[in-house]
This record gives structure tokens, C-alpha cells and sequence, in this order.
């Protein structure tokens, strides 16, 4: 299950129209707004694809401006990534379990896009 917080945002003339949709809306569960226009829902969805074609539906709405994830969690995602983990331990170095070691002497050796 995956769980995401959205900011929706539209102009404030637009406020009580874009709210009704939402709170109708099968996709979300709306939670709280302010006289700015700013909107806070929730979607949950079985994966992220899912959650993906709900923000689009909400992005979709006549009058939103903008409508973006702020927070998402994946409790099936977080599991599998443990279980690689937890299968993987002669992968991990063991001074990453050494109490002892300092932050100033870890060196970080790959890149942000996987490659090494």
C-alpha cells in the first residue's frame, strides 16, 4: 500500500468549486484548505502507479493551478528493499554497523544515477 500527501493548489476565486469536486472525488481524501487556495488531500493507492493516475486526475481538475506530491510512503516498497538487505549482508560493509566510525571518514565513491 502506498500512502501520499498532495498540495493542491488553485486561485482563491476557484476555491469552493475545486473543493466540491474534491471532496467528491473517489481519487483522494481531503483533509484541509486555506483562503490562499492551498489544498491538502491524501491519495493511497496498491502501488505507485496507481498513485501516479490519481495525482493526474487531480492535476486534471478545471481551475488547479498545480497539484504535487509533498510526502509519499510505500509500505510494500520499504519491505522489499529491507528484505534485499537483509538477504544481502556479506554486501554491506561491516564498519557501516561499527558504532565507532565518524562521518568525516566515509567517502562516498558511486553517483546519484546508480552507476559506479
Amino acid at each position: 500500500m502506498n500512502l501520499s500527501s498532495i498540495v493542491i493548489q488553485t486561485r482563491p476565486e476557484h476555491l469552493e468549486s475545486v473543493l466540491e469536486i474534491i471532496k467528491s472525488s473517489p481519487d483522494c481524501e481531503y483533509h484541509i484548505h486555506d483562503e490562499k487556495g492551498r489544498i491538502i488531500v491524501t491519495i493511497e493507492g496498491k502501488n505507485t502507479e496507481e498513485e501516479i493516475g490519481k495525482l493526474k486526475n487531480l492535476q486534471a481538475i478545471p481551475h488547479v493551478v498545480s497539484a504535487e506530491m509533498a510526502f509519499a510512503y510505500s509500505e510494500d516498497e520499504l519491505e522489499a528493499e529491507r528484505e534485499k538487505l537483509e538477504k544481502s549482508e556479506d554486501n554491506i560493509p561491516e564498519w557501516l554497523n561499527d558504532p565507532d566510525v565518524k562521518m568525516r571518514d566515509i567517502n562516498y565513491g558511486g553517483d546519484l544515477k546508480g552507476k559506479y
